[in-house]
């Protein structure tokens, strides 16, 4: 199983996209992505939701297993949905655990802030690997008033890089950086021990993360920060349009679709 500590020291950027289903994960998983983030990106990616707001433990439980029975080699971490973590210590290590436990995600993710760094101290003191997450926390949007980029004045900056070096020292593995400035996720970055995950955030950090959906083209739209590498959403148009057109026209099926038994000729 992949670490994001040891791929720090080698030379390669570390690679994460999110997934929310076993095919998925598995095609992600077999092209050498080094983790595989559940995220409660699925809201919107995969559930019809407007935001990550809805998103429910049972949510993220069911599809982390999912991913966690077709991914083999990438590193799966669970996001924590909203109102999961960060009401109550015990019921936040109780969540995280139990998408350890139950979903067999081998780490989780928590939108952090001041709040977060002891309950970050208290998951890893008993063994939950977590993977802090600064910027741009979309589970705070209406506190935020939109998707808008964070760390632009000095005293959000270097807010930004104080709650990272917290989030670090209380035993965070790893750190992804959404949608800040390019500079201060290297600031950052070169300030911590532990790998930087950006997305929206430059070319400094340790590695990158995108929803898979933007990635490989799959919806209508894609935030100006990511980059679609394929057209999945015009290949699975053009093929399901091609199997409506098969069907109405009779060429499919075919008798090389179908089997006769030959015992049952006197049924009519």
């Amino acid at each position: 199983m992949t670490t994001t500590r040891g791929l720090r020291e080698g030379d390669d950027p570390i690679t994460m996209l999110t997934a929310y289903d076993a095919p998925t994960a598995a095609v992600v998983d077999e092209a050498g992505i080094d983790v595989i983030l559940v995220g409660d990106s699925m809201g919107n990616a995969a559930l019809g939701y407007d935001s990550t707001l809805p998103v429910t433990m049972a949510d993220v439980e069911s599809r982390t297993a999912a991913v966690a029975r077709a991914a083999e080699d990438a590193l799966v971490v669970a996001d924590m949905p909203f109102l999961s973590f960060g009401v109550d210590e015990a019921e936040s290590v109780r969540n995280a655990g139990l998408l350890l436990k139950e979903a067999s995600a081998d780490a989780v993710k928590i939108e952090s802030g001041p709040h977060t760094v002891e309950m970050t101290r208290r998951m890893t003191e008993v063994g939950i690997p977590v993977m802090a997450h600064l910027g741009l926390t979309p589970q705070h949007v209406n506190r935020l008033g939109g998707y808008t980029r964070q760390g632009t004045d000095q005293d959000a900056a270097e807010e930004i890089i104080d709650l990272a070096g917290a989030h670090a020292e209380a035993g965070a593995f790893a750190l992804v950086l959404e949608h800040v400035p390019a500079n201060l996720a290297g600031a950052v970055t070169e300030a911590l021990e532990i790998p930087t995950i950006g997305i929206g955030a430059g070319p400094n950090c340790d590695g990158q993360v995108l929803v898979i959906n933007d990635a490989v083209g799959f919806g209508e739209w894609s935030p100006p920060f990511s980059e679609q590498f394929g057209d999945v959403r015009g290949e699975m148009l053009d093929a399901v349009a091609a199997y409506r057109d098969a069907v109405e026209s009779g060429a499919f099926p075919t008798e090389e679709h179908s089997h006769v038994q030959s015992d049952l000729d006197d049924l009519y």
